[in-house]
Protein backbone atom coordinates (compact mmCIF):
# COMPACT_ATOMS: atom_id res chain seq x y z
CA UNK A 1 0.00 0.00 0.00
CA UNK A 2 1.29 3.49 -1.41
CA UNK A 3 2.17 5.77 2.12
CA UNK A 4 -1.40 8.59 2.85
CA UNK A 5 -2.00 11.16 4.40
CA UNK A 6 -4.54 11.36 7.34
CA UNK A 7 -7.04 13.50 7.55
CA UNK A 8 -6.37 15.22 10.72
CA UNK A 9 -9.06 18.51 11.27
CA UNK A 10 -7.27 21.66 11.03
CA UNK A 11 -7.04 24.52 14.14
CA UNK A 12 -9.71 27.53 13.15
CA UNK A 13 -7.90 31.14 14.70
CA UNK A 14 -10.66 33.87 15.36
CA UNK A 15 -10.01 37.58 16.14
CA UNK A 16 -12.64 39.86 15.29
CA UNK A 17 -11.57 43.22 17.00
CA UNK A 18 -8.18 44.75 15.88
CA UNK A 19 -5.73 46.64 18.34
CA UNK A 20 -7.63 50.05 17.77
CA UNK A 21 -10.48 48.28 18.63
CA UNK A 22 -12.50 48.17 15.18
CA UNK A 23 -14.51 45.08 14.69
CA UNK A 24 -14.81 43.08 11.25
CA UNK A 25 -18.37 43.71 10.23
CA UNK A 26 -18.87 39.77 9.01
CA UNK A 27 -17.84 38.15 12.34
CA UNK A 28 -19.03 40.86 14.71
CA UNK A 29 -21.81 39.14 16.79
CA UNK A 30 -23.86 42.53 17.44
CA UNK A 31 -24.22 41.90 20.96
CA UNK A 32 -26.93 43.52 22.32
CA UNK A 33 -25.98 47.02 24.11
CA UNK A 34 -26.86 45.84 27.43
CA UNK A 35 -25.15 43.41 27.62
CA UNK A 36 -22.05 44.99 25.62
CA UNK A 37 -22.12 47.55 28.93
CA UNK A 38 -22.73 44.77 31.39
CA UNK A 39 -19.18 43.52 29.95
CA UNK A 40 -17.72 46.23 30.23
CA UNK A 41 -18.48 46.96 33.89
CA UNK A 42 -17.46 43.68 34.99
CA UNK A 43 -13.95 44.41 32.93
CA UNK A 44 -13.68 47.53 34.77
CA UNK A 45 -14.86 46.08 37.93
CA UNK A 46 -12.42 43.18 37.43
CA UNK A 47 -9.29 45.68 36.91
CA UNK A 48 -10.16 47.88 39.67
CA UNK A 49 -10.68 44.92 42.17
CA UNK A 50 -7.42 43.27 40.86
CA UNK A 51 -5.43 46.48 41.52
CA UNK A 52 -6.82 47.31 44.80
CA UNK A 53 -6.18 43.13 45.84
CA UNK A 54 -1.78 44.28 44.86
CA UNK A 55 -2.16 46.95 47.03
CA UNK A 56 -3.51 44.95 49.89
CA UNK A 57 -1.28 42.68 49.65
CA UNK A 58 1.90 45.57 49.70
CA UNK A 59 0.00 46.54 52.98
CA UNK A 60 0.13 43.40 54.88
CA UNK A 61 -4.06 42.87 54.50
CA UNK A 62 -4.05 39.86 52.47
CA UNK A 63 -1.27 37.13 51.72
CA UNK A 64 0.05 36.34 48.39
CA UNK A 65 -2.29 36.94 45.54
CA UNK A 66 -2.24 36.33 41.74
CA UNK A 67 -2.78 39.35 39.83
CA UNK A 68 -5.31 38.70 36.98
CA UNK A 69 -4.35 41.70 34.44
CA UNK A 70 -4.84 41.35 30.59
CA UNK A 71 -6.63 37.78 31.24
CA UNK A 72 -9.90 39.56 31.31
CA UNK A 73 -11.46 39.77 27.97
CA UNK A 74 -10.64 35.80 27.62
CA UNK A 75 -11.97 35.65 30.79
CA UNK A 76 -15.54 37.26 30.68
CA UNK A 77 -16.00 36.76 27.04
CA UNK A 78 -15.54 32.78 28.11
CA UNK A 79 -18.27 32.75 30.88
CA UNK A 80 -20.54 35.06 29.88
CA UNK A 81 -21.40 32.67 27.14
CA UNK A 82 -22.78 30.02 30.13
CA UNK A 83 -26.48 29.62 31.05
CA UNK A 84 -26.79 30.56 35.18
CA UNK A 85 -27.05 26.32 35.19
CA UNK A 86 -24.00 25.50 33.17
CA UNK A 87 -20.97 24.39 35.40
CA UNK A 88 -17.48 26.70 36.28
CA UNK A 89 -14.39 24.82 37.16
CA UNK A 90 -11.91 27.92 37.63
CA UNK A 91 -7.79 28.15 38.96
CA UNK A 92 -6.96 30.69 40.63
CA UNK A 93 -6.99 34.31 38.26
CA UNK A 94 -10.82 33.79 37.00
CA UNK A 95 -11.57 36.78 39.22
CA UNK A 96 -13.96 38.28 37.04
CA UNK A 97 -16.17 35.11 36.03
CA UNK A 98 -16.50 35.01 39.75
CA UNK A 99 -17.93 38.75 39.90
CA UNK A 100 -19.88 38.09 36.64
CA UNK A 101 -21.91 34.28 38.03
CA UNK A 102 -22.24 36.72 41.40
CA UNK A 103 -19.71 35.79 43.85
CA UNK A 104 -19.61 38.17 46.63
CA UNK A 105 -16.36 40.16 46.18
CA UNK A 106 -15.60 40.38 49.88
CA UNK A 107 -15.32 36.14 49.55
CA UNK A 108 -12.59 36.60 47.25
CA UNK A 109 -10.76 39.03 49.58
CA UNK A 110 -11.43 37.14 52.39
CA UNK A 111 -9.87 33.45 50.34
CA UNK A 112 -6.45 35.55 50.02
CA UNK A 113 -6.46 36.87 54.09
CA UNK A 114 -5.90 33.19 54.90
CA UNK A 115 -9.86 32.46 55.51
CA UNK A 116 -11.31 29.12 54.46
CA UNK A 117 -14.85 30.29 54.75
CA UNK A 118 -13.85 32.70 51.86
CA UNK A 119 -14.28 29.70 48.96
CA UNK A 120 -17.93 29.11 50.46
CA UNK A 121 -19.54 28.76 47.00
CA UNK A 122 -23.08 30.85 47.19
CA UNK A 123 -26.05 29.05 47.60
CA UNK A 124 -27.56 27.98 43.78
CA UNK A 125 -24.31 28.11 42.26
CA UNK A 126 -23.17 25.23 40.06
CA UNK A 127 -19.55 26.51 40.73
CA UNK A 128 -15.92 25.13 42.11
CA UNK A 129 -14.10 27.27 44.35
CA UNK A 130 -10.61 27.98 43.49
CA UNK A 131 -8.08 25.12 42.74
CA UNK A 132 -4.31 25.59 43.94
CA UNK A 133 -2.19 22.55 42.68
CA UNK A 134 -1.48 22.56 39.27
CA UNK A 135 -4.03 20.62 36.89
CA UNK A 136 -5.96 18.83 39.62
CA UNK A 137 -9.50 20.55 39.44
CA UNK A 138 -9.24 19.42 35.42
CA UNK A 139 -10.69 15.80 36.09
CA UNK A 140 -13.14 17.00 38.13
CA UNK A 141 -14.49 19.33 35.33
CA UNK A 142 -14.79 16.33 33.38
CA UNK A 143 -16.26 14.00 35.90
CA UNK A 144 -19.26 16.70 36.24
CA UNK A 145 -19.70 16.80 32.52
CA UNK A 146 -19.68 13.06 32.50
CA UNK A 147 -22.68 13.20 35.23
CA UNK A 148 -24.49 15.96 33.64
CA UNK A 149 -24.64 13.46 30.72
CA UNK A 150 -25.05 10.13 32.59
CA UNK A 151 -28.24 12.22 34.13
CA UNK A 152 -29.26 13.49 31.01
CA UNK A 153 -28.97 17.33 32.75
CA UNK A 154 -29.11 20.44 30.65
CA UNK A 155 -25.67 21.59 31.80
CA UNK A 156 -22.10 22.36 30.23
CA UNK A 157 -19.58 22.66 31.99
CA UNK A 158 -16.91 25.16 31.33
CA UNK A 159 -13.04 24.65 32.57
CA UNK A 160 -10.36 27.25 32.71
CA UNK A 161 -6.20 25.88 32.55
CA UNK A 162 -3.06 27.37 32.14
CA UNK A 163 -0.54 26.57 29.44
CA UNK A 164 1.54 25.63 31.87
CA UNK A 165 -1.00 23.07 33.37
CA UNK A 166 -1.32 21.76 29.82
CA UNK A 167 1.66 20.06 30.10
CA UNK A 168 0.61 18.40 33.42
CA UNK A 169 0.30 14.32 32.80
CA UNK A 170 -3.49 14.37 35.01
CA UNK A 171 -4.71 17.00 31.90
CA UNK A 172 -3.81 14.98 29.23
CA UNK A 173 -5.91 11.43 30.91
CA UNK A 174 -8.75 14.25 31.69
CA UNK A 175 -8.68 15.01 28.24
CA UNK A 176 -8.55 12.10 26.55
CA UNK A 177 -10.81 11.24 28.93
CA UNK A 178 -13.45 13.62 27.72
CA UNK A 179 -12.73 12.77 24.18
CA UNK A 180 -13.64 9.30 24.70
CA UNK A 181 -16.88 9.53 26.32
CA UNK A 182 -18.08 13.33 24.39
CA UNK A 183 -18.56 15.02 27.59
CA UNK A 184 -20.46 18.12 27.54
CA UNK A 185 -17.33 20.36 28.14
CA UNK A 186 -15.15 23.37 27.53
CA UNK A 187 -11.71 23.52 28.07
CA UNK A 188 -10.10 27.04 28.04
CA UNK A 189 -6.57 27.00 28.08
CA UNK A 190 -5.75 30.98 28.89
CA UNK A 191 -1.76 30.70 27.03
CA UNK A 192 -0.44 33.85 28.57
CA UNK A 193 2.89 32.50 27.15
CA UNK A 194 4.55 31.93 30.33
CA UNK A 195 4.21 29.22 33.60
CA UNK A 196 5.54 31.13 36.03
CA UNK A 197 9.01 32.05 34.18
CA UNK A 198 8.95 29.06 32.02
CA UNK A 199 8.16 30.34 28.76
CA UNK A 200 5.89 28.72 26.13
CA UNK A 201 8.56 27.28 23.83
CA UNK A 202 9.92 25.54 26.83
CA UNK A 203 6.29 23.51 27.54
CA UNK A 204 5.83 22.30 24.15
CA UNK A 205 7.23 22.05 20.07
CA UNK A 206 3.63 22.31 19.31
CA UNK A 207 2.46 25.00 16.97
CA UNK A 208 -0.38 25.57 19.10
CA UNK A 209 -1.93 24.19 22.24
CA UNK A 210 -5.60 24.12 20.47
CA UNK A 211 -4.13 21.39 17.77
CA UNK A 212 -3.62 19.00 20.91
CA UNK A 213 -7.50 18.65 21.04
CA UNK A 214 -7.20 16.59 17.67
CA UNK A 215 -5.46 13.91 19.44
CA UNK A 216 -8.26 13.08 21.32
CA UNK A 217 -11.04 13.31 19.20
CA UNK A 218 -12.56 16.47 19.06
CA UNK A 219 -12.28 20.35 17.90
CA UNK A 220 -9.68 22.32 19.32
CA UNK A 221 -10.27 26.65 18.58
CA UNK A 222 -7.42 29.25 18.87
CA UNK A 223 -8.69 32.27 19.82
CA UNK A 224 -7.59 35.93 20.01
CA UNK A 225 -7.53 36.41 23.73
CA UNK A 226 -7.54 40.09 24.03
CA UNK A 227 -10.75 40.13 22.13
CA UNK A 228 -13.45 39.94 24.12
CA UNK A 229 -16.09 39.13 21.61
CA UNK A 230 -14.00 36.95 19.32
CA UNK A 231 -13.84 34.97 23.32
CA UNK A 232 -17.32 35.14 23.43
CA UNK A 233 -18.05 34.00 19.85
CA UNK A 234 -15.75 31.04 20.33
CA UNK A 235 -17.13 29.78 23.36
CA UNK A 236 -20.72 29.90 22.22
CA UNK A 237 -20.19 28.10 19.90
CA UNK A 238 -18.49 25.52 21.91
CA UNK A 239 -21.21 25.71 24.48
CA UNK A 240 -23.65 24.91 21.79
CA UNK A 241 -21.68 22.26 20.48
CA UNK A 242 -21.59 20.56 23.59
CA UNK A 243 -25.25 21.17 24.45
CA UNK A 244 -26.86 19.30 21.24
CA UNK A 245 -24.66 16.13 22.24
CA UNK A 246 -21.67 17.33 19.81
CA UNK A 247 -18.78 16.42 22.63
CA UNK A 248 -15.62 19.05 24.45
CA UNK A 249 -13.94 21.19 22.38
CA UNK A 250 -10.61 23.08 23.17
CA UNK A 251 -10.19 27.01 23.28
CA UNK A 252 -7.06 28.11 23.67
CA UNK A 253 -7.08 31.71 24.63
CA UNK A 254 -3.52 33.56 23.41
CA UNK A 255 -3.09 36.02 25.65
CA UNK A 256 -0.33 37.86 28.17
CA UNK A 257 0.15 37.95 31.43
CA UNK A 258 0.58 41.67 31.78
CA UNK A 259 1.95 41.47 35.81
CA UNK A 260 3.76 39.29 37.90
CA UNK A 261 2.69 35.75 38.37
CA UNK A 262 1.99 36.34 41.93
CA UNK A 263 2.95 39.44 44.85
CA UNK A 264 6.18 37.11 45.48
CA UNK A 265 7.53 37.11 41.50
CA UNK A 266 9.75 39.29 39.80
CA UNK A 267 8.81 39.04 36.33
CA UNK A 268 11.87 41.80 35.12
CA UNK A 269 14.24 38.73 36.08
CA UNK A 270 13.07 36.36 33.27
CA UNK A 271 11.07 38.22 30.85
CA UNK A 272 12.64 40.72 28.14
CA UNK A 273 10.61 44.56 28.38
CA UNK A 274 10.36 44.58 24.77
CA UNK A 275 8.00 41.87 24.92
CA UNK A 276 5.88 43.37 27.63
CA UNK A 277 5.66 46.46 25.30
CA UNK A 278 4.56 44.47 22.52
CA UNK A 279 1.75 43.18 24.70
CA UNK A 280 1.17 46.46 26.53
CA UNK A 281 -0.20 47.80 22.82
CA UNK A 282 -2.57 44.70 23.06
CA UNK A 283 -3.75 45.65 26.17
CA UNK A 284 -7.96 43.98 26.18
CA UNK A 285 -9.40 46.44 28.67
CA UNK A 286 -8.29 49.57 26.42
CA UNK A 287 -9.67 47.47 23.11
CA UNK A 288 -12.99 47.00 24.00
CA UNK A 289 -13.33 50.79 25.13
CA UNK A 290 -12.54 52.31 21.30
CA UNK A 291 -15.02 49.38 20.03
CA UNK A 292 -17.82 50.95 22.49
CA UNK A 293 -16.76 54.24 22.09
CA UNK A 294 -17.13 54.16 18.37
CA UNK A 295 -20.19 52.33 18.93
CA UNK A 296 -21.73 55.90 21.50
CA UNK A 297 -22.05 53.44 24.40
CA UNK A 298 -19.22 54.98 26.32
CA UNK A 299 -17.65 58.56 26.58
CA UNK A 300 -15.93 60.42 29.14
CA UNK A 301 -18.49 61.55 31.16
CA UNK A 302 -19.57 58.15 31.17
CA UNK A 303 -16.51 56.82 32.52
CA UNK A 304 -16.05 58.41 35.29
CA UNK A 305 -19.11 57.86 36.91
CA UNK A 306 -18.61 54.24 35.92
CA UNK A 307 -15.12 54.28 37.66
CA UNK A 308 -16.53 56.05 40.83
CA UNK A 309 -19.26 53.21 41.48
CA UNK A 310 -16.59 51.29 40.95
CA UNK A 311 -14.34 52.27 43.32
CA UNK A 312 -17.39 52.80 46.08
CA UNK A 313 -18.45 49.16 45.16
CA UNK A 314 -14.68 47.56 46.03
CA UNK A 315 -13.81 49.70 48.57
CA UNK A 316 -17.35 48.27 50.85
CA UNK A 317 -16.40 44.92 49.85
CA UNK A 318 -13.01 45.42 51.51
CA UNK A 319 -14.68 46.54 54.29
CA UNK A 320 -16.94 43.97 54.35
CA UNK A 321 -14.55 41.40 54.26
CA UNK A 322 -12.28 42.98 56.71
CA UNK A 323 -15.44 42.99 58.90
CA UNK A 324 -16.53 39.67 58.85
CA UNK A 325 -12.38 38.14 59.70
CA UNK A 326 -13.77 38.45 63.42
CA UNK A 327 -16.46 35.72 62.42
CA UNK A 328 -13.95 33.40 61.06
CA UNK A 329 -13.10 30.14 62.75
CA UNK A 330 -10.04 27.81 62.18
CA UNK A 331 -12.32 25.08 62.07
CA UNK A 332 -13.83 26.49 58.12
CA UNK A 333 -10.50 24.92 57.10
CA UNK A 334 -12.38 21.50 56.71
CA UNK A 335 -15.61 22.70 55.45
CA UNK A 336 -16.53 24.18 51.77
CA UNK A 337 -15.12 21.20 50.34
CA UNK A 338 -16.95 18.16 50.67
CA UNK A 339 -20.67 17.67 50.78
CA UNK A 340 -19.68 14.87 53.48
CA UNK A 341 -16.61 14.97 54.65
CA UNK A 342 -14.66 11.86 53.57
CA UNK A 343 -13.23 9.50 56.48
CA UNK A 344 -9.35 10.94 56.32
CA UNK A 345 -10.85 14.14 56.99
CA UNK A 346 -13.32 13.94 59.47
CA UNK A 347 -10.31 11.71 61.06
CA UNK A 348 -8.06 14.76 61.01
CA UNK A 349 -10.56 17.86 62.57
CA UNK A 350 -11.33 15.22 65.21
CA UNK A 351 -7.65 14.90 66.27
CA UNK A 352 -7.36 18.76 65.88
CA UNK A 353 -10.73 19.68 68.10
CA UNK A 354 -8.52 20.70 70.72
CA UNK A 355 -7.19 22.57 69.42
CA UNK A 356 -9.88 24.37 67.46
CA UNK A 357 -13.07 26.41 68.44
CA UNK A 358 -15.44 23.24 67.84
CA UNK A 359 -16.15 20.30 69.75
CA UNK A 360 -15.59 16.55 68.54
CA UNK A 361 -18.42 14.85 66.53
CA UNK A 362 -19.57 11.28 67.48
Amino acid sequence: MPRQKLDVPPVEYLSILDEEGCADAALDPALPPSMLQRLYRHFLLARRFDERMLRLQRQGRIGTYLPARGHEAAVLGSVAALHPTDWLVPVWREWAAYLWRGWPMENLILLYAGYSDGMAVPDGLPDLPVCVPMGTHVPHAVGIAYAARYRRQDSVTLCYFGDGASSEGIVQEALNFAGVFQVPLVFVCINNQWAISVPRARQTRARTIAQKAAAYGFAGVQVDGNDVLAVYVATREAVERARRGDGPTLLEAVTYRLGPHSSADDPTKYRPADELAVWEAREPLIRFRRYLAARGLVDDARDAALEAEVDAEVRAAVERAEARRGAARLADMFEHVYATRPAGVEAQRQALAPFLDVAPEG
